[in-house]
């Protein structure tokens, strides 16, 4: 694929999820009484999602497990998610199970993840990183597989190779945040269910974040145990408008 296609590709793409982010902006009042956002609107949303996309509902889903954030930006449907940890898992090998194993490894750290994020037509994450936090663990690291729909994931560094910069996507598709002091981001690349072709983050510590395409997306993420999660855009934090 040439450098041309790969950017008309991406570009369209993108061009769909931006025409599906600003309907959903106009519904963002949906998911806030008066400035305070409601969880439980959000997750009524992604419920819709799930059940459009035949994706199975687990139980788990239906209590406090399952989390929504808008991070504080009082514009759900454009920057927020859903997300939930299966599994978040730490410790050292020897003080684990029946605290009986004394190789080698007793006294060293282990740590991962199973998590499901999901997103809403043209919703996004906000732009941040994982640095090792002060229980010891290092950065965190990531792979996505994309479950349902398509996801951009925007990234500091092209490191799969077909990513394309953000500076080539026409002004009014690139991201929010684009141009800010904070925004850190530099490259593009898109990723779909259908293709089942994962993306990775694979320079620690580096800038990071995806954003749905035009009819949503749930994603599966594999991952190093999550110990700790900054945001480039000041002011923001992982909670929500209050």
């Amino acid at each position: 694929m040439s450098r041309r296609t790969c950017l008309k590709t991406v570009g369209g793409a993108v061009l769909a999820s931006s025409t599906a982010g600003a309907a959903a902006a106009a519904s963002s009042k949906s998911f806030y009484q008066k400035t305070a956002f409601d969880p439980k609107a959000a997750k009524a949303a992604y419920f819709k999602m799930m059940e459009r996309f035949n994706y199975p509902i687990p139980e788990v889903l239906r209590g406090d497990d399952f989390w929504v954030c808008d991070f504080l930006q009082g514009d759900f449907a454009k920057l927020g998610m859903g997300g939930v940890f299966w599994i978040n898992q730490k410790g050292t090998y020897g003080t684990v199970g029946g605290e009986k194993y004394d190789g080698k490894f007793e006294d060293e750290k282990f740590g991962y993840l199973g998590h499901e994020i999901f997103l809403l037509p043209g919703q996004m994450l906000p732009e941040h990183n994982h640095v090792g936090g002060p229980e010891g663990y290092g950065p965190k690291m990531e792979h996505w597989q994309v479950r349902y729909g398509e996801v951009q994931f925007f990234g500091e560094y092209k490191r799969a190779g077909d990513e394309i910069p953000i500076s080539e996507m026409p002004v009014k598709e690139r991201p929010w945040g684009w141009g800010e002091d904070w925004f850190r981001s530099k490259f593009v690349a898109k990723r779909t269910a259908k293709s089942g072709q994962l993306y990775a983050l694979v320079d620690p510590e580096s800038w990071h974040f995806q954003r749905a395409g035009a009819e949503g997306a749930i994603v599966t993420e594999f991952a190093t145990y999550h110990n700790h999660v900054a945001f480039s855009k000041p002011g923001m934090a992982f909670d929500n408008s209050k």
